[in-house]
This record gives structure tokens, sequence and C-alpha cells, in this order.
């Protein structure tokens, strides 16, 4: 889109969490974003702006991100068959096991819709590394080396994150994890099954990047058919 002070355009600024749908998860997801770009498009809007959307800390606030890159998993749409290895069984079962009463009214509660939205991507993970084909598991390693430049430190740091309750307050954590050579150095003189299982949570942090995660979400979400992205 071209920007010009002789052309006046109108936009629209909205916080993702805020999108409410009357069956959603607790907080606004891509889904309804979807929903917002095709309403704003039909009334004249040329922009939808969103605050920030990087993936929050304990505070809950978008402007304390533990990120750059990374998107906030409580945005993602979650459906049977989205993400591809999420289950009808797998998406009831968590679903019974929530307070749904609580995610549909008022504010949005966090900690309940992290949980929710953790169990569902650990479950469509966990369907995924047993079942994909060798093809999607191909693909997955292709776009950890192609965005390995802020995916690597990033899984790192959310899986020492595990190791420290969720606190992203690194400066606290253990000594040998402090650092990015200290936590690989540690990491390399680990058991090998213990190994196998830090590597295995590093590939899931990674994985909610991947299929389902922040580029092919937006650039699904630029191909809506009249609202596109300024230059």
């Amino acid at each position: 889109m071209d920007l010009s002070p002789d052309k006046k355009i109108a936009g629209i600024l909205v916080p993702l969490f805020a999108l409410r749908r009357e069956n959603d998860l607790g907080i606004g997801d891509l889904g309804a974003l979807r929903e917002f770009i095709d309403w704003a498009a039909e009334i004249g809007f040329k922009l939808v702006q969103l605050l920030p959307i990087n993936e929050i800390g304990g505070d809950n606030s978008p402007y304390n991100a533990i990120s750059a890159m990374a998107i906030e998993p409580t945005t993602l749409h979650f459906r049977p068959g989205s993400p591809d290895d999420l289950t009808r069984e797998d998406f009831e079962v968590a679903l019974a096991n929530a307070d749904v009463a609580k995610l549909h009214g008022g504010t949005v509660n966090y900690r309940h819709v992290k949980k929710i939205k953790r169990e569902l991507l650990e479950k469509a993970f966990a369907n995924f590394w047993q079942s994909a084909t060798s093809d999607r598991k191909a693909s997955f390693q292709r776009f950890c080396t192609r965005e390995s430049g802020w995916l690597q430190a990033y899984a790192l740091f959310r899986a020492l994150m595990e190791e420290h309750n969720e606190s992203e307050a690194w400066d606290q954590w253990a000594p040998e994890h402090q650092s990015v050579e200290s936590a690989r150095q540690w990491l390399y003189e680990l058991p090998p099954d213990r190994q196998s299982i830090f590597t295995r949570r590093q590939d899931f942090f990674s994985s909610r990047h991947g299929a389902h995660g922040r580029h092919s979400i937006w650039r699904k979400l630029l191909q809506r058919r009249r609202v596109r992205p300024a230059k």
C-alpha cells in the first residue's frame, strides 16, 4: 500500500486479545482477527493495526515481551484440525477439563487461558512427533534451520524457563543457565536421557512458530481480499 499525505485513508487500532467471540477460549485470537479484517474492509477501512503480539511474560503485558520475534501462543486459534495435528478428541478432552464458563465471561483470565492453550499445543505437538510424515518433519527441520538466527536461542531460553518454574528472570536462574554459552555446556554435559528430554522441549517451543506459527499465520491473514500490509 502506497501512503501519501495527498491520499487520506482510515484505519482502526485494536488489541488482539480484545477481539472476543461467543465461543472463544477466553481471549481474542487469530480466528477473530480474520473476521475483523473482513469487517474492516467491508465498511471501508484500509488498515488494521494491532498492539504488540509478541510472547508475554508473567505480568501479561504486551509491552513487556520475552521475545522480539516469537508470537504470543494464547493468540493462536484452536479448533479440531487447527493446528493440523490437533484431533477432535484431544480438543474435547482439553475443554472438558477446563472451566469453560470462566473462559467465556468477563476479562481475560490469563492463568486459565494459558493453561488450556498450552495443553492444546502440547497435544498437537505430541501427535505431530508420533504421526507426522517424513516430509512434514523435514519441512519442520527446514523451518528451524531457516529461522535459526533467532529460533535456537529462543527455544533454549523457553526450555530453561521451564527449568525455573516459568520465570523469565534469567538473572535469578542457576548460574550455569545465565548465559547462552554456559547453558549449552550444561546441556552438553547432561546424561543422554535427560538431554533428549530437554532437546524435545526445545523442539516443542520451536514448533509453535512452525506450521501454525507466526510466518504462515500472517501470510494467510495478508491474503484476505481487501486488506493489505502498509509498506
